[in-house]
């Protein structure tokens, strides 16, 4: 004989074969769905306890989904990911650990997290980190986005780090005026930068990271991608560091 839990579980598979399979929903009759329905409706009423295991169980499946569905966008898209004319690259160029990073110059967590940006540059000689204009919080961080790809035909690797934190860092809404100022600031050609805002190239740039993104459902900023893992957050120094160093040994985030 089954006891009431396991006769539960019975009536809740059955339920769900009923509902989910014409074929074997045929089987029932309508007084025996309702005596399945009744059953597993009152084995959750005096243990919902089971409703909170399943909300757990769910949520792991989705993770994993999820994952899969990065893993195999960063495997598809690697050449825009890591190695696109549309990005800055900073840290070392030729370093064996890329970091990619999407943010927006809006994002209060991106201006919080840009420490942990610097400090991982600093701590790890290997790493090359490309930042992705991300402009996701309106007009203000698309303008901004367009002046930091229009400065980045004049200037790159340090030089565009030191632009890109100033600008990160401005307080208040971050848009072309603050851009502009940022670039006027280090001494760029501010004539030269006027016209290369006209290029159709800077359009095309933010698009095509709007498409990687989208293609790696991120949700927000920062995001970032190391090795085969795309991680949505400020997730801070900590974790970022545990993933590159593993990376840097093995080729992947969890060795």
């Amino acid at each position: 004989m089954f006891d009431l839990r396991r006769k539960a579980i019975f009536a809740a598979a059955l339920s769900l074969a009923a509902f989910s399979l014409p074929a074997v929903s045929a089987e029932f009759s309508a007084s025996q769905k309702t005596e399945i329905e009744g059953i597993v409706h009152s084995y959750l009423l005096a243990h919902p306890e089971v409703l909170r295991e399943v909300s757990v169980e769910l949520e792991k499946r989705q993770k994993v989904e999820e994952a899969d569905l990065r893993g195999r966008a960063i495997a598809n898209n690697k050449q825009a990911l890591f190695d696109s004319p549309f990005q800055a690259t900073i840290g070392n160029p030729k370093g064996k650990i890329t970091l990619v990073e999407f943010f927006d110059y809006n994002c209060g967590y991106c201006k919080r997290a840009l420490v942990d940006l610097v400090n991982l540059v600093k701590a790890e000689p290997e790493l090359r980190v490309v930042l992705k204009d991300f402009p996701v919080l309106g007009a203000n961080s698309v303008e901004a986005a367009q002046v930091a790809s229009a400065a980045r035909k004049q200037i790159s690797g340090d030089k565009f780090f030191e632009f890109h934190q100033k600008l990160l860092m401005s307080r208040g809404p971050v848009g072309r005026e603050q851009a502009l100022a940022v670039a006027k600031e280090l001494g760029l050609d501010m004539d030269r930068l006027q016209k290369d805002l006209k290029d159709p190239s800077i359009r095309a740039g933010i698009e095509d990271v709007m498409k990687i993104a989208d293609a790696l459902a991120l949700t927000g900023t920062p995001s970032y991608v190391v090795g085969d893992e795309a991680v949505v957050g400020a997730v801070g120094f900590a974790e970022l560091k545990t993933k590159v160093d593993a990376v840097g040994k093995c080729g992947k985030t969890v060795c």
